[in-house]
């Protein structure tokens, strides 16, 4: 039985292209943006106990849709108290069908509930990606925030096609993130 397409993907497909092609005037196909993964991270206290690891792991992962990856300090920082090994954080990278979830989940359903919400920074990275933190993880629908929990926050990371910022403004915004508007 075949799974239908994401809504984003749907929509990139049938006008989201279209557009960027005649709004840039790009004439090549492979020229046009387009979202190629989204990454989530989220560090954690390297000293902090083995549960709390693996329950922020699982959080992680509850609201990617798929198993992340714990990441280790490469090197010893003696002023950190971090030694070569430990567990620095967590991270799952979105690709395809998983990636478009998320972001139908991210615009529709969590960043409307953080409260005196005024959109997001318009800030680019220079090379046409997005970067954006969030300070606390409960503001998605998978955590369950009737039980006492450490609130972790998470940096996430849309990465495009382009190398240009306008590009990938114009490709983040014509799937509907809320930036805020330009005074």
């Amino acid at each position: 039985m075949n799974k239908p397409k994401p809504y984003f993907k749907k929509i990139y497909d049938e006008r989201i292209f279209a557009e960027l092609a005649r709004e840039f005037a790009l004439k090549n196909c492979h020229q046009i943006p387009k979202l190629e993964k989204i990454v989530i991270n989220s560090a954690i206290n390297a000293d902090a106990d083995k549960t709390l690891i693996q329950e922020i792991q699982k959080e992680i992962s509850l609201i990617a849709g798929q198993k992340s990856v714990l990441t280790k300090a490469k090197k010893s920082i003696s002023n950190f108290k971090l030694r070569k090994g430990m567990t620095v954080g967590t991270m799952v990278t979105l690709r395809a069908d998983n990636m478009y979830e998320f972001l139908s989940k991210l615009i529709f359903i969590t960043l409307p509930k953080i409260r005196d919400f005024r959109g997001v920074s318009n800030r680019m990275d220079g090379h046409g990606n997005y970067n954006m933190g969030i300070n606390d993880h409960t503001i998605f629908p998978e955590i369950n925030i009737d039980r006492e929990r450490k609130l972790v926050g998470m940096d996430i990371t849309f990465v495009t096609s382009t190398n240009d910022d306008k590009q990938g403004h114009a490709l983040l915004s014509k799937f509907g993130m809320p930036f805020r508007k330009k005074s």
